[in-house]
């Protein structure tokens, strides 16, 4: 049935939907005010290549082009996508998040369209131009670009909605029966508007998309040759239509089955031309092979790919077990080429080459990520690009923070080429998950430099970063020699290694209590460090009896920067002290609480353990004791972090061991100040994170989350901004996003933290406030020598003085002139010209900054800024801006302010005089106006003695003489001045030699108590 455009409406009676993706547990944004970050911002994801969507492929040719048609991949990755260059693998770039997962995508010329909930939107080179809705609300699980239309199928299958591409307007709606569930749609090649939709139930239908007419149904009777077939390991029944595929030749496509059969079926006839059965579980995808060659390449749920050849009726030329180690969920043939290009939901993109039509393909390059999320990271060497990752996959990554090209994964032997003549998964053969990990790159050029503890596992393994692979080595344990009876023998799995800082021993320690150290560099054993019974306090707690040595677990191992001390923490919640050299145990710190794993920041010598009480306890191990307590958790402890981290263990300290990050099973990130103990900063996420590891250069914190595949960057915001480290409670720990691929809203928070505002500037509790008591001297804490430079100033310009004048160099002209006759001679200057040139010299305008000063009338920044004060004030502005001046600026300013002022010379210095006396009231800056008086009395106090004669000898001439007191009030007002300057100084100066006494007398009785 067709429904027009016009009379769409909401359909309540619809049959109930179809299992919807995996979405998150609420798809409706919560009303929640946006907070911005304190210390960490989103930064972006890394790690992410594709998942169970299928990708897509389209390939380009240019005109004049020599190598080939250029090939494109997009992948998505969640909420979004990746566009890969399939030559190289390299990432062109990442498109933004979409409201919601996105289902299905499709490529049309530079558009790229994706379906993300009930919306299909359009991008052009990552940016949203346009998007369509469904009008009943219902999300789209399939779209493809047909033409100039769009067609979409609803997630329950049961309708059909068809855009145009052109005005982006809704067609039509095509409703299909109730018992005709839709999952794909294919053109057909050389069919004119018309469609193939093919259903859950196993059948298929014929479409015109322009008259929205069915032009023929294919019954899945005649489609399948058992409806009732299960595939092999599974209960479910195999009718429904899982790839659909058009083939080289025309009418002819592609069906897989989940039962794993395979039909190759002629739609123009509606007959079965072959029929294959493929083993190891249903059908996942389809393709035929473009370049002369007919092959049929399909993929199964288990992760492996079978090749038909059709021209023996779909017989097996080879099967490639284990070519993923998931479900293959997308296979495409580069057109023209013998290339194949398969995807999987374990999160990597491979490419197949064929050597020859008959030959098996051999794995040309690809592009993977971690199968599972990872469980343990750690930052790797001190320059912060790369990350070690380990994941239940049962694999050591190395991630790349710079370049997603550069990661890698450590290799582990020629597994593939085992697992394919054992005819096994390849999985099967990998090392079981590491549970703990070191490493130390000082020698890493010289041999193996990492030490991984597996699960389950009764030695440690090495492994070689330089050369990418494992290493030589596989660090057993072997038996004590001092055992006796039943102790003999007893060798408990790995768990926990370290490397020391020199990065020559190993030590690694066991569920047995056993502690041994092994040479890197020979692989050979050189010491056992025996933890010895249990102490008293702690048998009581946890043992039931005496505990023998081969009872107590260790939890986490550690060593100083000079190899010193051997630091061992065990379960039953103690951590022992061993001297590296003699193996001896020196001292036995008892926890209140079991011990779950400890860090050690070598530079600062602090070590922090994990406490099944919910608390990081901090340990001094100079004085070996517990020195902090870090509490406040909602859930066991599962991780923490710092930069400079060259040990090895699940938490980090910063590079100045003054921050502790600790993630916990409530989801929530915590900071905390070491010197303190409070907690700076707090943040939850969507999911737990299971491990965390802070950038040796303290730009990043990078993070790994239970349900999510990737690596997620968190940028530090004390790196760039200004941040308050002010204690916080539970009620400020607010949600904050995962960072996303591409980092849009990242890019929007980072702008948005350049221009802080004056409300946003923290107050600094630790900042010295101008003046601590109002009955105190205050100096300017400016260097004792800028105000002795200024006081001697002149001797220093005499000692600097050059014994004579530079002169300067003779100028010739241009065209010598030269005296006639055969010999070339030139004409000596006469006396005139050199009467001439001297006259040149003395008119030449002065350079001199002080002439210059002298000569304009203009008044001095230095003079304005003192007019420019409250003469009851305390001169702050000008004695600050005196400050700044270098001694010799402020000698000229001084000497220079009776000319540079507009008013009478001598009211400039009564200024002066009297902001120094205000200066000293306010007893600020002493110092400071001790040089500037006494400069001020050198330079001008021949005219200060003068002028005050002159205002004494008026002030005595009587009252009738008005007319002499106007001419000498500037006079009089310079007396008053030092006169009130005299008696402030007084005052000052007495008052200076009393606090010093005073403190002197303090200082000699503390000295002679102590």
């Amino acid at each position: 049935m067709v429904v027009p455009a016009s009379m769409i409406v909401d359909d309540t009676a619809s049959p109930p939907p179809r299992k919807r993706l995996r979405q998150e547990e609420s798809t409706k944004p919560a009303a929640k005010t946006s907070r911005e970050p304190r210390l960490f911002v989103p930064f972006r994801a890394l790690g992410l290549i594709t998942n169970h969507i299928p990708f897509v492929l389209q390939t380009r040719s240019h005109k004049g082009a020599t190598d080939g048609p250029r090939i494109h991949l997009l992948t998505c990755l969640g909420k979004s996508w990746a566009l890969w260059e399939g030559g190289k693998m390299g990432l062109l770039f990442v498109g933004p998040d979409a409201p919601e997962y996105i289902s299905c995508m499709a490529m049309d010329g530079d558009a790229v369209w994706v379906a993300s909930g009930p919306y299909a939107i359009k991008y052009i080179r990552g940016k949203e131009v346009s998007r369509v809705t469904n009008p009943l609300g219902t999300h789209l699980s399939f779209i493809t670009v047909f033409g100039s239309q769009l067609l979409a199928l609803t997630e329950n299958g049961d309708r059909m909605l068809i855009w145009s591409t052109s005005d982006e307007e809704l067609e039509s709606m095509v409703s299909f029966d109730p018992t005709f569930s839709a999952t794909f749609i294919l053109h057909p090649a050389t069919y004119l508007n018309k469609v193939v939709v093919a259903s859950s139930q196993g059948g298929m239908q014929l479409w015109n998309t322009r008259t929205n007419t069915c032009i023929h149904q294919f019954s899945a009777a005649r489609l399948l040759s058992s409806p009732d077939l299960v595939a092999s390991g599974s209960t479910d029944r195999g009718n429904a239509i899982t790839a659909l595929v058009q083939s080289p030749a025309i009418d002819v496509v592609g069906i897989g089955y989940t039962s794993g059969e395979i039909s190759v079926y002629d739609i123009r006839a509606d007959e079965r031309l072959m029929r294959m059965y493929m083993e190891g579980g249903g059908v996942k995808a389809l393709g035929f092979r473009t370049d002369g060659h007919p092959v049929l390449a399909s993929a199964s749920s288990a992760g492996h790919i079978a090749l038909w050849d059709l021209n023996e009726g779909g017989r097996l030329l080879h099967m490639v077990r284990g070519a993923h180690d998931a479900a293959i969920t997308a296979l495409e043939w580069v057109p023209g080429q013998p290339v194949l290009i398969t995807s999987s939901e374990d999160n990597s993109v491979k490419q197949w080459l064929f050597d020859s039509p008959t030959s098996p393909p051999r794995l040309l390059k690809y592009r993977s990520g971690h199968q599972t999320p990872p469980h343990l990271i750690r930052y790797y060497a001190d320059d912060g690009k790369q990350l070690l990752t380990a994941s239940r996959d049962r694999s050591l990554r190395c991630t790349s923070v710079v370049r997603d090209s550069r990661s890698f994964e450590l290799s582990q032997g020629s597994l593939l080429k085992k697992a394919t003549s054992l005819s096994i998964p390849l999985a099967s053969l990998k090392f079981p998950p590491i549970t703990s990990l070191s490493y130390s790159s000082t020698r890493s050029k010289d041999w193996d430099d990492i030490i991984t503890a597996h699960a389950d596992e009764t030695f440690a393994r090495t492994w070689t970063m330089q050369g990418k692979r494992l290493g030589k080595y596989s660090l057993g344990f072997v038996d004590d020699p001092k055992a006796k009876g039943k102790e003999r023998g007893v060798v408990g799995a790995a768990k926990a290694v370290c490397v020391t800082a020199c990065g020559n021993f190993g030590l690694a320690g066991s569920s047995t209590g056993q502690i041994q150290m092994w040479n890197l560099q020979s692989g050979i054993k050189r010491k056992s460090y025996a933890l010895g019974p249990c102490p008293a306090e702690v048998a009581a707690r946890f043992y039931s009896g005496a505990a023998k040595s081969s009872e107590r677990t260790v939890t986490g191992l550690a060593t100083d920067s000079l190899n010193r001390s051997v630091i061992a923490s065990t379960l039953d919640g103690t951590v022992n002290f061993f001297d590296f050299q003699t193996t001896q145990l020196e001292y036995t710190l008892v926890l209140p609480s079991t011990a779950v794993s400890i860090l050690l920041q070598r530079d600062s010598g602090l070590l922090a353990v994990i406490c099944d009480d919910m608390t990081v306890r901090i340990i001094d191990i100079e004085t070996r004791r517990i020195v902090r307590e870090l509490s406040g958790f909602h859930g066991r402890i599962l991780d923490i972090a710092s930069p400079l981290s060259l040990l090895t263990s699940r938490r980090t300290f910063s590079p100045d061991s003054r921050w502790l990050v600790a993630s916990s099973l409530d989801a929530v990130i915590r900071t905390f100040d070491v010197p303190t103990g409070r907690l700076i900063d707090a943040f939850r996420t969507a999911s737990v994170a299971t491990s965390i590891s802070f950038s040796p250069t303290n730009d990043f914190l990078a993070t790994a989350h239970v349900d999510s595949v990737g690596v997620f960057l968190w940028a530090n915001r004390a790196q760039y901004a200004e941040v308050s480290f002010q204690s916080i409670s539970d009620n400020e720990i607010f949600d904050v996003a995962l960072p996303s691929v591409q980092g849009v809203a990242e890019d929007e928070a980072l702008e948005a933290l350049t221009a802080l505002k004056m409300a946003d500037a923290p107050q600094d509790v630790f900042s010295t406030p101008p003046q601590l008591d109002g009955e105190l001297i205050t100096l300017t804490l400016l260097p004792r020598a800028r105000w002795q430079t200024l006081l001697n100033l002149e001797v220093i310009q005499q000692r600097n003085k050059p014994k004579e004048p530079p002169k300067a160099p003779e100028h010739a002209p241009f065209f010598l002139p030269t005296l006639p006759g055969v010999e070339a001679r030139f004409a000596a200057p006469t006396d005139a010209a050199k009467a001439q040139e001297q006259e040149k010299k003395k008119e030449k305008k002065s350079t001199r900054r002080i002439d210059q000063l002298m000569a304009s009338g203009n008044e001095s920044v230095f003079y304005q800024k003192l007019a420019a004060e409250d003469t009851h004030g305390d001169y702050e502005t000008f004695f600050s801006y005196a400050k700044h001046l270098s001694p010799a600026a402020l000698d000229l300013e001084l000497r220079t302010l009776p000319s540079s002022s507009s008013i009478h010379p001598l009211a400039a210095l009564a200024l002066l005089l009297h902001a120094l006396a205000q200066r000293l009231r306010a007893h600020r800056d002493f110092e400071a106006v001790q040089a500037m008086q006494a400069v001020v009395l050198r330079a001008h106090g021949d005219v200060l003695i003068a002028t005050a004669a002159e205002a004494e000898a008026g002030a005595g001439a009587g009252v009738g003489q008005m007319e002499a007191d106007a001419e000498t009030a500037p006079e009089r007002a310079v007396l008053d001045k030092l006169r009130e300057l005299e008696e402030v100084q007084r005052v000052e100066s007495k008052r200076v030699l009393e606090l010093i006494a005073s403190s002197l007398g303090t200082l000699g009785f503390v000295r002679d108590t102590l």
